[in-house]
């Protein structure tokens, strides 16, 4: 069967997260998007159910607040948890 190279433009971010997660399955981009399309052929659609996620309202809130206060220069961030816990103890 032949083989013919395709181009396809994948969000960066998005494109990172999946090379590391077909990595550890020792899968490649070029493996896990084959299996993706024979999967497809074979099922005569998607291989799996296409569905916007269903959030309680609370956690829709919960997300916005924290990405709010990703963006807020004035949040500190922390990268260290013991640093986090020594702040947390002189308040």
């Amino acid at each position: 069967m032949a083989k013919i190279p395709t181009q396809i433009r994948i969000d960066e971010d998005v494109k990172k997260q999946a090379t590391e997660l077909f990595g550890d399955l020792g899968l490649d981009i070029s493996s896990a998007v084959n299996i993706f399309l024979r999967q497809s052929v074979l099922r005569g659609g998607l291989p799996f159910e296409v569905i916007m996620p269903q959030y309680k309202p609370e956690v829709v809130e919960a997300m916005k607040e924290a990405k709010s206060i990703s963006k807020d220069a004035t949040v500190k961030g922390y990268t260290d948890i013991e640093e986090t816990f020594r702040e947390l103890d002189n308040e």
